[in-house]
């Protein structure tokens, strides 16, 4: 199939113009996706008043009571004055659980938006990559043979840049040893 170069030109257009609004996609997608996180975050749950959660409760201050007991026992022995004693506090409901703490909030909020800006590199290069091969084509229809093993000729990124492996980083990492005069003189560089 044969395409004019008017149609060539208006197709390249088509193309970028689709790259571009991928793109704003994207970055608005990375938005949403950490609004929705943060809202998870945020979210207070509340537990069923049912005999399950009731017992629940109920085991959880008797074993309070008892420890309570033991360390009230242990300190009177220790002679640790009872104002001054460890003291255990009754079971309660957490509707955040252990996203209440502030900590552990920024911990959540900072790997999620970490991983959420991967996710939006690694979608932007598929678009890239995916109009790059749009318009290659489109350029490369109606290329010489020759001009077209040229274009085969492109290093791939995956030859490029291989994966790293544990063991290599480790190996980096060793110490290496250097002999300066004689044997008395080996170090760790």
């Amino acid at each position: 199939m044969t395409i004019s170069n008017a149609e060539r030109e208006r197709l390249l257009k088509v193309a970028r113009l689709r790259e571009k609004v991928a793109k704003t996609v994207v970055a608005e997608r990375s938005a949403v996706l950490l609004a929705d996180f943060e809202q998870q975050l945020a979210t207070i749950y509340s537990f069923d008043q049912s005999e399950t959660w009731a017992k629940a409760v109920m085991a959880a201050k008797e074993a309070c009571n008892a420890a309570q007991s033991a360390i009230a026992e242990e300190c009177s022995r220790l002679g640790i004055p009872r104002r001054f004693a460890p003291n255990i506090s009754h079971p309660s409901w957490y509707g955040r659980g252990e996203n209440a703490v502030r900590e552990r909030r920024a911990e959540l909020r900072k790997v999620a938006q970490t991983r959420i800006a991967a996710i939006e590199k690694q979608a932007r290069t598929e678009i890239e990559r995916i109009s790059s091969e749009v318009q290659i084509e489109l350029l490369a229809n109606g290329l010489s043979t020759a001009a077209q093993e040229l274009l085969e000729q492109m290093p791939k990124v995956d030859r490029l840049m291989p994966a790293l492996q544990v063991e290599e980083v480790e190996a980096m990492l060793k110490p290496r040893l250097s002999l300066c005069g004689s044997d008395d003189d080996a170090r760790l560089v």
